[in-house]
């Protein structure tokens, strides 16, 4: 199995976003180019307190190895032994407005090699969206976009990745969604390679127009120390999933992944609070009981 033309792929993908967020932010990412000693290495790509982003990452990464962490053979036990490759564009955005969403992209191609016996293949990845402040037409606009890049490929994959998708980013231990969700897949391979591929690429190809007109809506909103507030206090909610229960994130700390890109996707300002509850009837409140709720927005 020959991964170049996912890789050319992977990384063109990674030119035309970060291309559209530097003419969106105004400020131009920084790259780094690292090697991973037990193999493999990346690109990342970063802004941190730009005009529009107070951190915001697009990184790359191509690592192979002898030997899978223990994330990854967890739940694919016949994995363990294999020679493997993993190849994926991770993006994470945190928008300094409250009223601006953050959003999380990641589409990744995995493979386990071992000799004699077939190669094991399967696509990843989705995009979600999390807001502090609930727009209904953002999170519509969104859900739509998601729709589009799956419908070509048959009807019922919006709905079911888009139910992974709320239950995968969620916080058990809060009992609550991350945000509005979006679209989310992983071990995919129902499909035959090609037609597998070309369904993960239209995900990576609709990220764009699902999130760059919410930033144009929101970009130019006024708030002040209280939306400010909010959005650090339900920051720490992204962290808390990150750290806790996401598996990309695992999966990069156990295979010996650069630690920097890895936790580039958590946010540089968030606060804490002891049961700390929102002002009955106010906008905070309004964003857990109408917008963080797993509801169907399509």
């Amino acid at each position: 199995m020959n991964t170049s033309e996912i890789k050319a792929y992977l990384l063109d993908l990674q030119n035309r976003i970060v291309a559209a967020l530097e003419a969106l932010d105004g400020k131009t990412f920084r790259r780094d180019t690292w090697e991973r000693p037990g193999g493999g290495g990346g690109i990342s790509a970063l802004v941190e307190e730009g005009n529009l982003f107070e951190r915001g990452g697009v990184n790359f990464s191509h690592v192979m190895g002898s030997g899978l962490p223990p994330s990854a053979t967890a739940h694919r036990p016949e994995l363990a032994g294999r020679n493997y490759e993993a190849l994926g564009v991770s993006l994470v955005l945190h928008p300094r407005n409250p009223y601006a969403p953050t959003v999380h992209m990641n589409v990744r191609f995995f493979a386990a090699f071992d000799e004699g016996r077939e190669p094991i293949w399967w696509f990843g990845g989705g995009m979600d969206l999390t807001p502090y402040y609930g727009f209904v037409e953002d999170a519509q606009h969104f859900h739509r976009t998601c729709k589009q890049a799956l419908d070509p490929f048959g009807a019922g994959y919006y709905p079911r990745f888009k139910r992974w998708c709320d239950e995968y980013f969620f916080l058990k231990h809060r009992q609550e969604p991350r945000g509005v969700g979006g679209i989310f897949f992983d071990d995919f391979n129902a499909l035959p390679l090609a037609q597998a591929q070309a369904l993960w690429q239209s995900v990576g190809d609709h990220f764009l127009p699902a999130y760059m007109p919410l930033m144009e809506r929101r970009r130019g909103m006024p708030y002040g120390e209280r939306e400010r507030d909010f959005q650090a206090y339900r920051r720490g909610r992204y962290v808390e999933f990150n750290l806790v229960y996401d598996r990309g994130t695992l999966f990069g700390l156990q295979s010996g992944g650069r630690t920097e890109s890895i936790l580039m996707s958590l946010p540089p300002i968030v606060r804490w609070r002891y049961d700390w509850h929102p002002e009955p009837g106010s906008r905070e409140e309004g964003l857990l009981k109408e917008f963080i709720n797993g509801r169907d927005w399509v």
